[in-house]
């Protein structure tokens, strides 16, 4: 497990290198910026289940469905429409809660942010000591190995002028050398001094860099364990929204299955019932000959009444030619 931690695998031989750092603030980052999307999706699903809840509750509040069912059917929709009515208010519930498990999720990357502000402050200003230091450590070992070889020519040419017996000239070029002598001390104990500090300053980096891949490492353990933990209470939160909705369904089946056929059918002749007698048989009447009907049309057979009365008494004798009985059915007159 030690080659996994953050303090044993982000290093970089180059001194001035910030690359294992920067890898490191990179996974934070995109571990940040997940946390970020899910919190998102949660948001959005929130919104989703709140809108689909009230369309629900609209619907089942609203639009008729079977609503002139009779008896047992109409008992088991009544249950239908309070169920679904009840199903709806669950996804406006669930909605409330997926909107309060993003307020955490939330909540839990402002916190770590602030946890890694601190650190990320101490660890920039590091680095940048560092980079400073490493820049006067470099211009002090270029100075001074300028001197050095100020000293080399100064010597060199003292030997040259061995044999010159100009005594102002050999003095002036002593005078050099020990002036550079000195230059060659001085610019080697700054040197020193500033490779000193240097390797304090990369000391503490150092110290810095290890306990900041502690602080972080152990930020990155809480974010997966915290996203685990939020993914799988959500899943078991739309695991529990299914259970109670098919609870409530369940409600439904059982009112169905107490519905009898037989007795919605006989509730409906029972309430509904218009008469027992069918209608009788239309007879035949004849226009000329009431008495030979035996019924009226569309009423019940009854007394054989004549649709109208005795034919009246003729003013001319029955022999007359201008009269002819309908007995007989003679024309009037020819």
């Amino acid at each position: 497990m030690t080659g996994a931690l953050f303090k044993a695998n982000f290093w970089s031989s180059d001194i001035l290198s910030t690359a294992g750092y920067d890898c490191i603030i990179q996974h934070l980052n995109n571990g940040r910026k997940n946390c970020k999307e899910f919190e998102d999706f949660l948001k959005e699903r929130a919104s989703i289940e709140e809108k689909y809840g009230k369309d629900l509750l609209n619907l089942s509040r609203k639009k008729p469905c079977g609503q002139s069912e009779i008896n047992t059917l109409k008992r088991a929709l009544e249950v239908f429409k309070q169920q679904v009515d009840s199903v709806a208010q669950c996804h406006i519930q669930l909605a409330q809660t997926l909107r309060e498990e993003a307020r955490k999720m939330e909540e839990f990357r402002e916190k770590q942010k602030l946890q890694r502000k601190k650190t990320e402050l101490l660890m920039d200003a590091a680095h940048k000591q560092k980079s400073l230091q490493f820049k006067k450590t470099m211009d002090a070992k270029k100075i001074y190995e300028q001197k050095c070889r100020d000293k080399d020519e100064a010597e060199q040419a003292v030997h040259r002028s061995a044999n010159v017996v100009n005594p102002k000239q050999q003095e002036k070029l002593f005078v050099k050398l020990a002036t550079s002598k000195t230059a060659v001390e001085d610019s080697d104990k700054t040197y020193m001094m500033h490779v000193g500090t240097l390797d304090k300053i990369r000391e503490d980096w150092q110290s810095e860099h290890i306990k900041a891949c502690e602080v972080f490492e152990a930020q990155e353990c809480e974010r997966i364990n915290f996203f685990r933990n939020a993914l799988w209470l959500h899943m078991n939160q739309l695991s529990q929204q299914c259970v109670t909705s098919d609870d409530m369904y369940e409600e439904v089946r059982k009112s169905l299955e107490a519905c009898s056929i037989e007795k919605d059918i006989a509730f409906f002749v029972n309430h509904q019932k218009t008469g027992q007698t069918p209608p009788a048989p239309i007879m035949y009447e004849n226009f000329y000959n009431p008495q030979k009907s035996t019924a009226s049309q569309g009423k019940a057979p009854g007394p054989n009444l004549a649709r109208r009365g005795r034919l009246p008494v003729p003013k001319s004798l029955p022999d007359d030619p201008d009269y002819s009985s309908v007995d007989d059915y003679s024309l009037i007159y020819q």
